[in-house]
C-alpha cells in the first residue's frame, strides 16, 4: 500500500472503487447466519458494524483535514516566496549600479523558474531545479562580492535579503515532499475494506438490492479521490496557482 500516496488521484479512485466494490459484492456472497437469526446475534453485529463505520468516518476527516492542512501550507510558503525575492528585488539598488543589474536580472530569471516550479509537472522538473541552483550560486556570489569585506548594516541587509530568497525555496521544497504519510492511506484503505464488507455481509436483503449497497465504494472513492488530489501538488484538479509569483513578475 506505500505506493500508493505516488499515484495519480484518478487512479487512486479508479483503484479504489474497483478494489471495495469487489469487496462488495465477495462479502455479500458469502453465506451469513447472521441476517436470520436472533435479535442478540443481529444487535451485537451491528455494533461492530457501526463502530467500524464510525472509526472510518473519523479517519477519513482527520486525514482530510491534513491534506488541507499542508496544501494551505503550500500556498502560504508560495506567497512567503514572491515576498522574499520582491524585496532582494528592491534592495539590489544599494549594490553599485553594474552589480545591481546583474543580480535583477538574475532575479528576474530565477523569479521565471520559480514559477515554472509550481506549475510544472514531474517530466522536466530536474532540469527546473538545477537551473534554479544554479542562479542561486550566481546571486550568492553576485552579493558576497559586494558585502565580503564589509560589516556595516547595509551589508547585513543584503545578505539578510538574498537568504531569505534561498531558504523561502527549501521551505517551499520541504511543503511540497510533506505528504500524507503512506501508514495513514494504509489504515483509511484497510478500514475502508472492513466497513464494506461487514456491510453487504450483514444486510438481510443484499441478494434482492444488490446495486444500492455500492453506493458506499462509490462514496469512499470519492473522498479517496479529493484527499489525493488536494494533497498532490502536480496532478489532480487542486493545484496551488503561483498567483503571487505572477503578479510579481509582471509588475517587474
Amino acid at each position: 500500500m506505500h505506493w500508493l500516496p505516488n499515484q495519480h488521484p484518478l487512479f487512486i479512485f479508479a483503484a479504489s472503487l474497483a478494489a471495495l466494490s469487489a469487496t462488495v459484492w465477495i462479502a455479500g456472497s458469502i453465506p451469513n447466519r447472521f441476517r436470520h437469526e436472533g435479535a442478540q446475534n443481529r444487535e451485537d453485529f451491528n455494533v461492530i458494524q457501526g463502530v467500524t463505520l464510525t472509526l472510518l468516518g473519523l479517519i477519513i476527516g482527520f486525514t482530510f483535514s491534513m491534506a488541507i492542512g499542508r496544501y494551505d501550507q503550500r500556498k502560504v510558503l508560495e506567497e512567503a516566496e514572491a515576498n522574499a525575492i520582491g524585496t532582494a528585488y528592491v534592495r539590489a539598488d544599494i549594490l553599485p549600479t553594474e552589480a545591481g543589474d546583474r543580480v535583477r536580472a538574475l532575479l528576474k530569471d530565477y523569479l521565471a523558474l520559480r514559477v515554472k516550479f509550481y506549475v510544472a509537472g514531474y517530466d522536466g522538473l530536474a532540469q527546473i531545479n538545477a537551473q534554479t541552483s544554479k542562479i542561486q550560486s550566481e546571486l550568492w556570489a553576485e552579493t558576497v562580492k559586494f558585502t565580503a569585506n564589509r560589516t556595516d548594516p547595509v551589508a547585513a541587509l543584503l545578505i539578510s535579503g538574498m537568504n531569505d530568497v534561498i531558504n523561502s525555496r527549501g521551505y517551499t521544497q520541504a511543503a511540497w515532499w510533506n505528504r500524507i504519510p503512506p501508514g495513514a492511506w494504509t489504515l483509511m484503505e484497510f478500514i475502508a475494506f472492513c466497513a464494506c464488507a461487514l456491510t453487504s455481509f450483514g444486510a438481510r436483503g443484499f441478494s434482492m438490492n444488490r446495486k444500492i449497497f455500492f453506493i458506499l465504494p462509490v462514496v469512499l472513492s470519492t473522498a479517496f479521490f479529493l484527499i489525493a488530489d488536494i494533497d498532490s501538488p502536480r496532478e489532480g484538479a487542486i493545484r496551488v496557482i503561483p498567483q503571487n509569483l505572477v503578479d510579481l513578475a509582471q509588475s517587474l
